[in-house]
């Protein structure tokens, strides 16, 4: 049989340049060439909260390391379930991630029996950045001063107790020492924790429970009385104050992580990229110091990491929810 040589060396080209393009397109879409366009970080809460103030404090940072423009992109709503479903639907390319605490996160699933995202299938880990316990403080007019002197006010008076909304992290932190205690109180739920804390400190509600990195500065300003603090040890910034678990409640801890997470697709150069840029930019001594001011700690985890500890905060706050029979209205 006689071949054509220039046919089959034409052949042999198209064939090349077809197998070459699925590397291609990831090359642009997510490889040597990413980022070649602005990147845009949800923050799935209102400004002003822990997630927010992480966000804007690494955002000028992470633009000089990338070349690109990050944009914070406050999408608050359903807990941070809005934002998260955003990310969710967004294209997989690196140019849509989401900062958020990574505990509420974990507890949607159980919460939420219809959610429109699944959390576990359709976004993946970057990387964990910093973790700020929750402070449980009251309105200085509350008369308590220690933990027991709070559940037993609360035996005894009317109590509302602010948390940032159904569902959040703080929320079941919340119920959670509530039945380690035996305290009594009413749940306020609100759309935030920036207007949790600002309804505390003028007295429509008593008692919260909140990250320290929003709620500390209303602290030193004298506008909130702290009671105690959910980290499993104290913490050099405030070594004064016993932990939840020194007050009656062994082994309690609760608090809010902050990492980022991206969609699915998002190819693993770009996340590796991410997550090493992140780790070396919350390091870095300015913004470590400036966390740590305000009660936060500088806490990095690789993506893989960042997945077991997900895994594991899920778990945890399906049980709780199980065992309080915790509904949403």
């Amino acid at each position: 049989m006689t071949i054509n040589r220039r046919g089959a060396l034409g052949a042999a080209l198209a064939t090349t340049l077809a197998a070459s393009l699925p590397v291609r397109a990831f090359a642009q879409s997510g490889g040597a060439n990413w980022p070649s366009k602005p990147i845009k970080i949800i923050v799935p809460y209102p400004p002003g909260g822990s997630s927010d103030i992480i966000a804007r404090s690494i955002s000028q940072p992470l633009s000089e390391a990338l070349g690109q423009s990050v944009i914070i992109d406050n999408r608050a709503g359903a807990n941070g379930n809005l934002g998260a479903d955003l990310l969710a639907k967004a294209p997989a390319d690196g140019y849509t991630l989401m900062l958020c605490d990574l505990g509420a996160l974990a507890i949607s699933p159980s919460l939420y029996p219809k959610l429109p995202f699944d959390p576990s299938k359709d976004l993946r880990s970057v990387g964990m950045l910093a973790y700020s316990p929750h402070l449980l403080v009251v309105h200085p007019s509350v008369q308590a001063s220690t933990l027991k002197e709070l559940v037993e006010l609360s035996k005894k008076s009317d109590l509302n107790f602010a948390v940032t909304a159904s569902g959040s992290t703080a929320h079941l932190a919340g119920i959670e020492l509530q039945r380690k205690v035996g305290a009594k109180w009413e749940y306020v739920p609100y759309k935030g924790g920036v207007q949790a804390v600002l309804d505390t400190v003028s007295g429509q509600t008593q008692v919260l429970m909140n990250g320290m990195l929003a709620t500390y500065p209303q602290v030193q300003a004298g506008k909130l009385k702290l009671i105690a603090v959910s980290k499993a040890t104290r913490m050099p910034l405030i070594g004064s104050v016993p932990t939840i678990a020194e007050q009656g409640a062994p082994g309690y801890e609760s608090g809010t992580w902050q990492g980022v997470v991206a969609g699915r697709g998002v190819p693993d150069a770009v996340i590796a990229r991410l997550n090493r840029e992140l780790t070396r930019i919350i390091r870095t001594p300015d913004i470590r110091a400036r966390l740590a001011g305000q009660g936060a700690e500088v806490v990095t985890m690789t993506a893989p990491e960042q997945d077991q500890f997900f895994a594991k905060e899920r778990a945890r706050w399906a049980q709780v929810i199980k065992e309080a029979s915790v509904k949403l209205d």
